[in-house]
Parts: C-alpha cells; structure tokens; sequence
C-alpha cells in the first residue's frame, strides 16, 4: 500500500529533470502527476485504517458488553484483550502514516516545489 511512499525519491530522481535537461521534460504536468498519485495513496490508506478501527472498536465494544455479562468466562477474557491489542496496534498504524506522509510530502516539496504549486488543502 506504500509504494509510492517508498519510491518517492527514485521517481522523481527519474521523471523530474535537472536544469539541464528542463526544457525536454514536462515537470510541471510530472510533479502534478505524482501529488494526485500521492494525495490518492495517502486518502486510500487512511480511510482503510480508520475503517478497520471502527469495526475493531465495535467489537471490542461488543466484547465489553458480554464481559459485564460473563465476569468468569476467561475465553471471552482472551478474545477481549485480543481485539484490544489489535486496534491499539491499527490506532499506532495511523501514527506511522503520518511520519510517511509527511517524508514524502516533504522529499515532493523539495523537488517539485519550483515546478508545480499544489491546492492549498495539502
């Protein structure tokens, strides 16, 4: 799901031109390419998160419920702590898509800051 987060740098290493050779390639249409890319990656990824965060929480909702209900059942215990240490885990995910976003957001900016401008709600 993070390819192009990991090969952000060889992307534009390869489609964004040096001074040289700026007049052959179309950087700016390039760089506009990649923030659409990367703006599509980066919404895509976060609303699978936060989905799979709402069906855990609701589970784990669920399980609390049963657990007032079962106080002695230590499968239920089990599955509970289970499903807690899961949307903890998918919680933390979240935390690191934003250090990737941001790493890439901030390698696009280097390079593509003179070539193409992007919206404002970036």
């Amino acid at each position: 799901m993070r390819t192009i987060d990991d090969r952000i740098v060889h992307e534009l290493n390869t489609t964004i031109p040096t001074a040289s050779f700026v007049e052959k390639i179309d950087a700016g249409q390039t760089c506009k390419e990649l923030y659409q890319s990367l703006m599509d990656a980066h919404t895509s990824r976060e609303r699978v998160i936060k989905n799979c965060i709402a069906q855990t929480s609701s589970v784990v909702k669920t399980l609390r419920e049963e657990r007032e209900k079962a106080q002695d059942d230590i499968a239920l215990l089990k599955q509970l702590r289970k499903e807690q240490t899961k949307l903890k885990l998918m919680q933390s995910e979240l935390n690191v898509e934003e250090v990737v976003n941001d790493r890439s957001w901030k390698v696009f900016n280097e390079r593509c800051r003179i070539h193409y401008k992007p919206p404002k709600s970036q």
